[in-house]
């Protein structure tokens, strides 16, 4: 299934970490929408999905590092250079930023929004100078753009950029990114038998290991049955995050077009079947 320019291990390890991702950000709003902020299954599914990311998006660079690689030496360079780089941006530019950036928030009038503009037009040029120090590293400009959003430190300034920012990524961004998605997703590649089985076959494959392996690992925990199996439901949702990662994987060639569309249709279906799932559990016995 994959491409004949793509090694076994690369198409290995991406299949892996597509199989394994959890959207975050999606998880949140549905344990919100919920009503299980409070409760013992959303706390945890909310902490193994941050360590979930995270570990996904460190497979993700190792595996961009190796698939950009003319050579043997060059991914463990690349990923020392990486290691060296997030090492700076952590222990020098943030301690820098909290000295630089103003802590307190600057009074109203229109001084103060032309302080504030100016002060986020410079964490974007630095968010985007970060995705271009990643970029010529050897890894991708996202994993550069979001290390940059890690270090701002929490204040005014950070929640007036995000509150800006987000109107802009959410409004425009996200709507663009969805639609050139659906535009790079050729069903009709899917033409055989054969080809929606193995649709099918990842579809079982991606739900049995992320909400059968959650679960029972919950279980095993000491969690109940309904708790394990709803840590498994929520942690089954994939959403935005995947479909960044498929979009990465398939610009360096690492899935084909037909194995792209195939994943898509994984993340749509994993993601919308948690609602429908979530109602068939006891909600009376979920434990706070």
């Amino acid at each position: 299934m994959a491409p004949a320019s793509t090694s076994f291990t690369a198409f290995a390890l991406f299949m892996g970490i597509a199989m394994s991702i959890t959207a975050f950000p999606v998880l949140a709003r549905i344990i919100l929408e919920g009503d299980l902020t409070r409760s013992h299954p959303g706390t945890v599914s909310l902490g193994c999905a941050a360590v979930d990311d995270i570990s996904a998006w460190c497979i993700l660079c190792v595996l961009v590092s190796i698939v950009k690689a003319d050579g043997m030496a060059q991914p463990f360079i690349v990923v020392a250079i990486v290691l060296v780089y997030i090492a700076v941006m952590i222990f020098l530019l943030r301690p820098s930023l909290r000295r630089l950036l103003p802590s307190n928030p600057f009074s109203e009038g229109p001084l103060a929004t032309s302080n504030y503009n100016s002060w986020a037009a410079v964490l974007l040029a630095f968010a985007l100078s970060s995705g271009l120090a990643t970029e010529i590293i050897g890894v991708h400009a996202l994993f550069g753009a979001f290390l940059a959003g890690t270090i701002i430190p929490a204040g005014h300034l950070r929640t007036y950029c995000k509150e800006r920012f987000e109107v802009v990524a959410s409004g425009l961004l996200l709507p663009l990114f969805f639609a050139f998605t659906g535009l790079r997703t050729q069903i009709t590649l899917l033409d055989s038998a054969r080809a929606w089985l193995i649709c099918a076959a990842v579809l079982i494959v991606a739900v049995a290991g992320k909400l059968g392996g959650s679960m029972l690992a919950a279980r095993w925990s000491g969690i109940d049955w309904n708790d394990s199996f709803v840590v498994g439901i929520l942690m089954n949702t994939r959403g935005l995050m995947e479909l960044i990662a498929l979009n990465i994987g398939f610009d360096l060639g690492i899935i084909s077009a037909q194995m792209f569309a195939m994943l898509v249709l994984m993340a749509l279906i994993s993601t919308i079947m948690t609602a429908p799932l979530l109602a068939c559990t006891n909600r009376d016995t979920i434990r706070n």
